[in-house]
Order: C-alpha cells, then sequence, then structure tokens
C-alpha cells in the first residue's frame, strides 16, 4: 500500500468523536493520535492473535499489542476459555471467591520469591501502594526513583516528576528524588545526602529504551551489568530502606517469575501487570509477609491502608491471569517471545543497513521487549524522522510504535514487516541525503507523550 494511497476516512471522523468526548482522545495518552503521523491514527475495530483490523478494513501486523499487555495475542482461546467460564458464574461479589485464593496460589507458586500478594486493576494502584507501604514500614518520607526508567505510576508522588507536573504540589514533588540505573556509587550517595530520609528505592529491574547501550547495560539487549541488582540490595539493606521492582514490563516477558527470577535477586515488595491478564485488567503487588501483613489482619502495628478496589478481584480477570500463567509455563511462552524478537531483531537490521541507514534505525533491548529509535543526519532522536518510518510502516501494514512482540506472530508475519521496514528504509534514506524528512511527513510530527503543552 502506497502512503499516498493509505486513507482512514472512519478512523478520522472517530478521533474526532473521540477528542470530543474523552481529554486526550484515548484513554492512555501513549495511545494518542499525537503518537502517530497526522491523519494516519487508525482507530481498531478488532484483533485475533498478532493482527489487528481497522474501521475503515485494513489489516495490519501489531507491535507493542496493549501497551505490551497482550503478550499471547488477542483473544487467546486458552484465555477466553477461562474468562468465558466466569462469567456465568457472576464477576463481583460481598465475600471473597474462591478465585481469589486460586489466584494467588497460582500467582505464588509462579512467582515464588513473594510469600503474599494483592491484586488490583492497574499498575498504578500496585506501585503506589508499594510506595505507600515501604515509607509506613520505615517511618521515611522520601522515595528515590530511577532516573532512567520512563514510567511508574499516575499518581502525584511520580507525576510530579515529569513534564506534565501540572496540578501536583511542590511538596509533594520534593519528596521523589531520583538515582541513575547502573550506577551503585552515586546510589549510595544519595542515600548518605538523606540520610535516614529515603523509604524505597523504586526501579524496573531490567529494561532499555534508549537509542545506544549505556555503560550499564550488556550490549544493549536490557539485561543489567553483573552485581548490580545485588548491590543494589545491598545498599538498601545497609540503609534501611525497602527495595521496590517494577515488574510491569519484565513480568513474564524476561521469565514467568519476572526479572527477579532471571537474575536471582529478591526485592522487598514487587509489582506485575500488562502481561499478566494478556489485556484483562489484572495487576499485583507482591513481596515479603512481615511487609504485606501491615495491610493486613494479623499484625499489631498500625494499619497500612494497602489496596481496597472495588473491581480488583473481579473473577473473569484473575481466571485470565491464571490462565496467562498456565500458558506461560506449559508452552515456554517466554523461550518463544525471545526467538520471535531475535529473528525481527536481526532482519530489521540487516534491512536498514541494506538501505544504508543502519547507524541511523537502532533496534535495542532484550529481544522480548525490543524498542527502535529514529536518529537524523546528525544521529540525534528525530520526531521527524520517527513519523516518516511509522507513516510508512502503517503504508505495510504494521502498526509498530514498538518492535514489542507477541507469541502470536508467525515467521511469515515477522518477514513481511522485515519487507515493510526495507521499504521505509529506502525512504529513511532519501530524506536522510536531503538532510530533511518534511517531504515525506505530509504533517505534523509525532509527539513525546511526556511534554507541558498540548
Amino acid at each position: 500500500m502506497d502512503t499516498e494511497k493509505l486513507r482512514l476516512p472512519r478512523s478520522r471522523q472517530a478521533n474526532e468523536r473521540l477528542h470530543a468526548m474523552i481529554p486526550g482522545g484515548a484513554h492512555t495518552y501513549a495511545k494518542g493520535d499525537d503518537q502517530y503521523p497526522e491523519h494516519l491514527a487508525p482507530v481498531i475495530s478488532h484483533g485475533r492473535g498478532a493482527h489487528v483490523w481497522d474501521i475503515d478494513g485494513n489489516r495490519y501486523i501489531e507491535y507493542g499489542s496493549g501497551l505490551r499487555s497482550v503478550s499471547l495475542g488477542h483473544a487467546h482461546p486458552r484465555v477466553i476459555e477461562a474468562v468465558r467460564r466466569e462469567l456465568d458464574r457472576g464477576s463481583n461479589f460481598v465475600r471473597p471467591s474462591i478465585v481469589e485464593v486460586e489466584a494467588a496460589e497460582r500467582f505464588l507458586d509462579t512467582v515464588p520469591t513473594a510469600e503474599m500478594v494483592k491484586f488490583a486493576k492497574n499498575g498504578s494502584d500496585a506501585t503506589t501502594a508499594a510506595v505507600r507501604l515501604a515509607r509506613a514500614a520505615t517511618g521515611r518520607p522520601r522515595v528515590a526513583v530511577c532516573a532512567d526508567h520512563p514510567f511508574f505510576s499516575v499518581d502525584d508522588w511520580f507525576i510530579g516528576t515529569t513534564p506534565m507536573s501540572a496540578g501536583v504540589p511542590a511538596a509533594t514533588t520534593d519528596l521523589t528524588v531520583a538515582f541513575p540505573y547502573g550506577d551503585l556509587a552515586a546510589t549510595e550517595q544519595l542515600l548518605k545526602r538523606h540520610q535516614d530520609e529515603i523509604a524505597c528505592l523504586i526501579l524496573e529491574p531490567a529494561t532499555h529504551t534508549g537509542p545506544s547501550p549505556s555503560p550499564q547495560l550488556g550490549s544493549g539487549r536490557g539485561d543489567p551489568t553483573p552485581g548490580y541488582l545485588a548491590g543494589l540490595r545491598e545498599l538498601a539493606d545497609r540503609h534501611g530502606c525497602v527495595l521496590i521492582f517494577d515488574e510491569m514490563i519484565t513480568g513474564f516477558r524476561w521469565s514467568e517469575a519476572g526479572a527477579q527470577g532471571l537474575y536471582g535477586v529478591v526485592p522487598d515488595l514487587s509489582t506485575f501487570g500488562k502481561a499478566l491478564g494478556n489485556g484483562f485488567a489484572v495487576s499485583a503487588l507482591a513481596g515479603r509477609r512481615d511487609l504485606m501483613e501491615r495491610g493486613g489482619l494479623r499484625h499489631s502495628g498500625d494499619r497500612v491502608f494497602l489496596l481496597s478496589t472495588t473491581h480488583g478481584a473481579e473473577t473473569h480477570s484473575l481466571a485470565a491471569a491464571m490462565a496467562v500463567q498456565t500458558t506461560y509455563v506449559t508452552e515456554g511462552v517466554t523461550a518463544r517471545l525471545h526467538a520471535l524478537g531475535e529473528r525481527l531483531a536481526a532482519g530489521v537490521r540487516d534491512a536498514a543497513a541494506g538501505m544504508g541507514v543502519g547507524d541511523h534505525l537502532v533496534v535495542r533491548g532484550r529481544a522480548s521487549n525490543l524498542v527502535f529509535a529514529t536518529l537524523d543526519e546528525n544521529r540525534q532522536p528525530s520526531q521527524r524522522y520517527r513519523t516518516l518510518f511509522l507513516r510508512q510502516l502503517l503504508a505495510g501494514g504494521v502498526l509498530a510504535p514498538s518492535f514489542v512482540v507477541s507469541s502470536a506472530l508467525s515467521d511469515a508475519d515477522i518477514d513481511h514487516t522485515v519487507e515493510a521496514v526495507a521499504r521505509a528504509c529506502a525512504v529513511y534514506r532519501k530524506a536522510l541525503d536531503a538532510a530533511d524528512p518534511t517531504p515525506w511527513l505530509a504533517g505534523r510530527p509525532v509527539k513525546p507523550v511526556f511534554r507541558r503543552s498540548a
């Protein structure tokens, strides 16, 4: 499909309707039409496996499905069957359902480094509960977040540190400090500077979203330097603060037990979501019994309002989570994600190199969590070149804000994607030669999610 022939009239109309009723035109900023080339933001009709169809009738191979949450592909049979079994049995009661017992047992069997778990609906609730619990346990006010990881929560303690800080009191933001990923010395300096004030260190145990490898990350494949997480564990213990792993992305994609299961470093608390429900709304806060029980009834101290959500134990979402865990373990999904990602990364890199843009279209990250950076003629990150690249991919039937794979992808899907990338790279080369991608944009460039003005 030629970009000149790609027209999305129904999607354009639907986007206008969305903006008229929903601030930002989407319920997640990362799904906004400002993240896509102008007038080329498809509105989805339905999905099956690794494919989605927009309301204009176009079919796409989809990456990063559901902001990384749909790792098994859309409408996965085992997950849908488990959900359907619960739908006729009721979804929410005045007392706990037996499904809550079964889901907790299944989760703790899958993530044996945790001793207790509490479910919720989204990641922000879980991470904020972890922070509140750490503050209660330590009696300290400050939160130390990893500065190199892009998102932890929609709540004030984190959002106040981003460019979209409007509405967050400075007094709240001042209680959040930052440490660099991989730098134990800098982290210890921070802990000493705020001696006995920092309640917790919160970070993604392993991730990589930048355009090039950092000194702290192996070869840009998303693994921390050997000894880093263990060193962070020791620092937290020595300075009396709680170590929290945000496993929203790494959970299941790194191993069934998350990055903590892969690297063998046990946090005090950890949070899971995204892949846990394969698109159904479920998240989890897990961790040490002595900490988690502070939000329970079997301790003698002050109670912590840990998590108390109307829909946190919705039966069909917990059934989905159990089916996801079973599928990962029995079908070796994590290994498949890595194999697919390796094939895709190799193909994209070869295609980019073959078109002479190998230094400008850069693929990084763990094979199961690939991202790409688009660099300009000076090898600087460029939203304009990203726009050009996304336009060409869309015209090739590929919807890819990232290259994060799902296990539903086939080898044919990967081959088609690589072919679309090669065609996009040919146009990319022309723009680089002209030192100006403007003629290939056909509208405003895509924009960063976190920015101060609309």
